[in-house]
């Protein structure tokens, strides 16, 4: 996706304890990406692209990624 920027927040531990938390510290993810790849796509489209890079097992292991995609 050749991005102009990329942050991968864990905010794993600010749900410790909660639905989802399986105690390894990997369970709860921030992604901040910005890329030209985006450019007029819609945001599902976006989601989709990121979720098809991560991979169908990665995205399995991980109980919440939340995506903040712009170009």
């Amino acid at each position: 996706m050749a991005p102009t920027s990329l942050d991968v927040r864990n905010d794993s531990a600010r749900h410790s304890g909660h639905a989802g938390d399986d105690g390894s510290g990997e369970s709860h993810f921030h992604v901040t990406l910005r890329s030209p790849a985006f450019e007029g796509k819609a945001r599902i489209a976006r989601h989709r692209m990121v979720h098809q890079a991560l991979g169908k097992d990665l995205v399995a292991e991980i109980h919440a990624l939340s995506l903040d995609l712009d170009v």
